[in-house]
């Protein structure tokens, strides 16, 4: 599900109880801002910690790659007879041979230095990946954290609602009482508390789910009361060349990535076109009476259809950085169409929730209060009262919606590129040729 509609989707789909009351967070607890929330995810994750192994791995993976193959020891005892008089003797029969030998493969040092680039490579797109990762783990963070605090607002303000409407059944049975009222007024104000305690119950889930979400990225500082939130006025992530600052994308970067390990996999099949070549060393001994003997051998594969296989190999491997190059272009126009809609959509957001702010909102609760002075002037019945104060908390519920969504768009903004330290990768190995060919 998209960032931008994760948040809202919370605010009105409803969820199980979660133990049929909601456990208040600890006040004793420091406040869990944003920035600290994010801190403590990151400390926290093990992708991070799965992603720099996988570096690692790769990176003393081409340090071995850059080396010669080990060496081969054999030793043998050949011709050894198991039959007639001279069964099972080694030194009886002219052509038993007790051997020891050596043999090594030569590689040459421009390929080990192009499989060693491959490796060097593949931990770059390890670096990349966890640059992904931590970009996917800030912008979950903060969405958890987004719904932990505009639940717990939505909540706030449905609680400040029954207490005002509370009032109004305490108005309504003195006024009954008195001979003043009536007493469908009693009952339309003991509906609405009622309606509103169905709110508050489903409110209650969902602050309780909401910090469930929360607490797999922070842990038990997801109990602890939250502290302001961010201004949503403005992100890392401006309007300003999106194509040049969309460069940087973390999804992107892995692509980026793939395509320089698929060139250098295109590289090493290049170079497999050229044969190892093997030599061996052995000597035999024989019995006294015989001569001893010394065997040298050169093995090089013969590679008689190249056309059909390393020429074929290498074109799949060309083929596949053609293939990733393409894919990256077009990841690239489609972050950037969904970026500048995010940014439309959250610049227009602000601009809603400021026309909340200073009309909608203001005319909502001057609504009220006229109906509430018509009530107690006689000259509107208590259900006008209940109904004007019905559709302030609904412009104050929807005002909040719109700033949950608002609070998605900027995250998704404010966390789309990663910012100077995680996007620094370490460079690869510094291992010189004159190593690699030791």
């Amino acid at each position: 599900m998209p960032f931008v509609f994760h948040l809202a989707g919370a605010a009105l789909l409803s969820a199980g109880l979660f133990g049929g009351a909601l456990a208040q967070a600890p006040t004793h607890l420091s406040p869990l801002t944003l920035d600290l929330a994010l801190r403590e995810a990151e400390t926290r994750s093990q992708a991070l910690v799965a992603q720099d192994a996988a570096s690692r791995s790769a990176q003393d993976s081409a340090v071995a790659a850059g080396r010669l193959p080990d060496p081969t020891l054999r030793l043998s005892l050949d011709n050894l007879p198991i039959e007639g008089k001279n069964a099972f003797s080694v030194a009886a029969e002219a052509m038993t041979m007790r051997s020891v030998g050596f043999a090594q493969t030569f590689v040459s040092a421009e390929k080990r230095l192009t499989r060693s680039a491959r490796l060097e490579r593949e931990s770059d797109a390890a670096l990349a990946l966890r640059v992904l990762r931590l970009s996917e783990l800030r912008q979950q963070t903060a969405l958890a954290w987004f719904d932990q605090h505009y639940q717990q607002q939505m909540l706030d303000l449905l609680n400040q609602q029954r207490e005002e409407t509370s009032l109004q059944i305490e108005a309504a049975e003195t006024a009954y009482r008195s001979g003043r009222g009536m007493q469908t007024d009693v009952w339309a104000a003991q509906s609405s508390v009622a309606r509103l305690d169905d709110r508050i119950v489903e409110a209650r889930t969902r602050v309780a789910n909401a910090r469930s979400i929360l607490a797999r990225w922070v842990g038990t500082l997801a109990d602890a009361p939250l502290g302001d939130a961010p201004s949503l006025a403005r992100t890392r992530y401006t309007n300003e060349a999106p194509a040049h600052q969309l460069e940087r994308h973390p999804d992107l970067g892995v692509l980026s990535s793939r395509q320089a390990l698929a060139q250098a996999e295109a590289d090493n099949a290049r170079q497999d076109k050229g044969a190892d070549w093997s030599a061996s060393l052995m000597f035999s001994q024989r019995g006294p009476a015989y001569a001893n003997m010394v065997s040298v051998g050169v093995s090089i594969p013969l590679q008689w259809d190249q056309k059909n296989r390393q020429d074929r190999e290498l074109s799949a491997r060309l083929a596949k950085v053609e293939q990733i190059r393409a894919e990256r272009d077009e990841m690239a126009r489609a972050h950037l169409a969904q970026t500048q809609t995010w940014l439309a959509s959250w610049q227009s957001n602000l601009t809603r929730l400021t026309h909340y702010d200073k009309t909608l909102i203001v005319l909502a609760r001057e609504r009220t209060q006229a109906a509430l002075a018509a009530y107690r002037g006689g000259k509107l019945p208590l259900t006008s009262v209940l109904e004007a104060r019905r559709m302030e908390i609904d412009t104050q519920v929807e005002r909040l919606r719109i700033e949950m969504q608002t609070a998605a768009l900027w995250t998704s903004l404010e966390f789309l590129l990663p910012d100077g330290n995680s996007a620094v990768i370490p460079p690869p190995l510094q291992t010189t040729a004159q190593e690699y060919a030791q």
